[in-house]
């Protein structure tokens, strides 16, 4: 087999970051200006298509060749542009060719992007992407501005720039130079083949694509920007404003209205002065506008709109192994990973009033009408003509996850049963009879506490966590938090036993440099002293490994020696020093694990002939035909999995003609 590592550079009209990769490509007027290439390491060769310049025929019939893999960084850009560019009828029939360096940092613990890996890995300068990059991306792969200084062309050519194209001739060879050296430095920590044949299936299932209700999203901006402009003619009428939108000028505003100060006009600072008493009506109704206008999720209707293609159906809406310390999926473009809740119970008559424009109706059945539109987000994806969408879910998960993996028994039947875990927890946390835990009875009250302890504490939280996940807004107080934390520990004796065993195994490792096994999971550390790469991984029940990048140990603030490493911050998104302990290393293993079940589960419905459009964190979106049995996918959904014996899986669902949230 030759290896074939390969960088091109392109031009569009469509905006790739709005619209992404495919709408882009499928653009009239898509070109490929250069292709750098380097064959088994030699040194890297540029061809300047846009000038002319052919690609020679070794080149081209390796790129055809099932003999050659083919090597890029984000390489389904490469991959698909290619398959344009050369006319391939189906890009997918080369697709298995291919292998992409940026999962490859991904899988092996990395940030995503060439130069931010480059960077993490402390590339030297030479073997680096250069900086220029933006600014030459930005003069000859998007249309330009037209003015008089430049003749009011619209486009960049090369004649009009040479010193920049030619800078950006060794930006793109540069490019490979750096790609070539990043699989050089993580050889030795290869791609497992079952992620590669995952990453060729998200491909297929992105490259799919899901239809969306074009005449629906079309309408509800529409819709939105109409109500949205009354609403602030309405705000202006009532404060005098110039512009009731500014922050400034309504807390100045309110302030006189008032009397009182207001720090800010936060969501939740808004909602909860209207939640109190206002005598002034005039402010009341003010801050409900304000309130109104804050559903910003509407704005998912202008992503949809950007990214559909011509044949109405959006494509690339999920980033392969975007979470890189647990290996689950990432939303683009639309963001279906974090689509708002529907609550409305007459979804499919609050859709033929968006559709048709009614605006008037809308507000008499439904008042709020952003929130509305906010609602009816999911209802825009359909399936295609003919079909009908099948939804299968996965129930709890995680939970089913982490009680097998500790070996809680009692949480282990009550999936194997009735499955009602936040009675369950609760009968166990309080010693009552889980029969008496059930709607009219006083027990019933035990219930939120054992469903709030379930939510927060499974990963070693406490106090702070319950109150972060709503509990005082449960109606408990502070003061019973404590007790909530005590019981369910008590009750979860084995699942406690499993952060501490997870956290002295992977302290243990770091510090000996020997395998530390517990509970199934592998702790090992591997490092590369010829490339530098130096990591802490934890082999999973699967197979799949996480990687820790230059571990080390420090002194937690209690004095204990606790597990720090290199990685992305979720907060800063820099490349920095991070620390962890037991109960965060469960939840990366437990996600993680849950998320192979679902990359089981994929294979086995594409496998069984189910269509997946996408995929919402344990969800799979099936377009089917009519009449497609749904209880056939939640059963291949539940089917066992070999490196999982005795974990207990199932899968509930729906069929519907638009996406919703069950």
């Amino acid at each position: 087999m030759r290896h074939l590592s390969i960088d091109i550079e392109t031009f569009s009209s469509v905006d790739i970051k709005k619209s992404g990769l495919y709408k882009y490509a499928q653009s009239p007027d898509f070109q490929v200006l250069l292709l750098a290439y380097s064959f088994d390491g030699e040194p890297v060769r540029i061809i300047d298509l846009a000038r002319g310049q052919a690609i020679p025929f070794e080149v081209e019939r390796s790129l055809l060749s099932p003999d050659t893999v083919k090597h890029a960084y984000n390489s389904a850009f490469e991959w698909y542009c290619l398959s344009k560019f050369l006319k391939l009828p189906e890009p997918t029939v080369w697709l298995s060719q291919w292998r992409c360096t940026m999962l490859h940092g991904l899988y092996c613990g990395y940030t995503a992007g060439l130069s931010a890996t480059g960077e993490a890995m402390g590339l030297p300068q030479d073997k680096k992407k250069l900086g220029v990059g933006g600014s030459l991306i930005r003069t000859f792969c998007i249309p330009c501005k037209p003015t008089r200084a430049n003749g009011n062309r619209t486009r960049n050519l090369p004649h009009h720039e040479p010193d920049k194209w030619e800078l950006f001739k060794e930006y793109c060879r540069q490019d490979v130079v750096t790609e070539m050296e990043i699989e050089r430095r993580l050889s030795a920590f290869p791609v497992p083949d079952d992620e590669q044949a995952l990453w060729q299936l998200d491909q297929i299932i992105n490259a799919r694509g899901v239809r969306i209700d074009t005449e629906m999203v079309n309408n509800a901006l529409e819709t939105n920007g109409a109500v949205t402009a009354e609403l602030k003619a309405e705000a202006s009428g009532i404060s005098q404003l110039d512009n009731p939108n500014s922050v400034a000028q309504l807390l100045s505003w309110y302030e006189e209205e008032t009397g009182g100060n207001l720090d800010n006009l936060r969501k939740d600072t808004v909602k909860s002065l209207l939640c109190g008493e206002i005598e002034n009506e005039s402010v009341r109704r003010v801050l409900q506008i304000r309130q109104e206008l804050s559903k910003t999720s509407v704005k998912k209707y202008s992503a949809m709109q950007e990214a559909v293609c011509d044949d109405e159906r959006v494509r690339g809406l999920l980033q392969f192994y975007g979470a890189n310390r647990t290996g689950r999926w990432a939303g683009r473009l639309v963001q279906v990973q974090n689509l708002p809740r529907n609550y409305i119970d007459t979804l499919s008559m609050a859709r033929e009033f968006v559709k048709q424009g009614n605006i008037d109706m809308l507000k008499y059945i439904y008042g709020n009408v952003p929130d509305t539109l906010s609602q009816l987000i999911r209802t825009a994806f359909i399936p295609s003509e003919n079909n009908t969408f099948l939804v299968a879910d996965f129930s709890a998960i995680e939970a089913r996850v982490i009680a097998w993996l500790a070996g809680e028994q009692w949480r282990q039947e009550v999936f194997a049963t009735h499955g009602k875990i936040y009675e369950a927890s609760a009968s166990a946390m309080f010693g009552v009879p889980i029969e008496k835990i059930k709607k009219g009875n006083p027990e019933y009250s035990l219930r939120q506490k054992g469903k709030v302890a379930e939510l927060a504490l499974g990963y070693q939280g406490g106090a702070g966590a319950l109150v972060q996940m709503g509990a005082l807004g449960m109606g408990l107080t502070e003061e019973e938090l404590p007790d909530i934390v005590r019981r369910w520990r008590q009750s979860n004796k084995r699942i406690v036993d499993l952060w501490y065993s997870i956290d002295n195994s992977a302290v243990e490792c770091v510090r000996t440099a020997q395998p530390q096994g517990t509970h199934g999971i592998l702790f090992s550390r591997e490092s590369d002293y010829s490339t530098g790469q130096d990591f802490l991984t934890i082999t999973l029940p699967s197979g799949r490994k996480l990687f820790y990048a230059k571990p080390y140990l420090s002194p937690n603030k209690w004095g204990n020696d606790s597990l720090h490493y290199f990685g992305m911050d979720q907060t800063s998104k820099k490349w920095k020093e991070l620390e962890t302990y037991g109960g965060k290393l469960v939840e990366n293993i437990v996600q993680a694990i849950a998320r192979d079940c679902l990359a089981v589960a994929m294979q086995r419905l594409e496998g069984a002939g189910f269509r997946i459009v996408f995929h919402v964190h344990d969800e799979c979106i099936i377009d089917a035909q009519k009449g497609a049995s749904l209880e056939e996918a939640c059963a291949v959904m539940g089917q066992p999995i070999s490196w999982a014996e005795g974990l207990r899986l199932r899968a509930d669902g729906f069929t519907g003609e638009f996406y919703r949230k069950d």
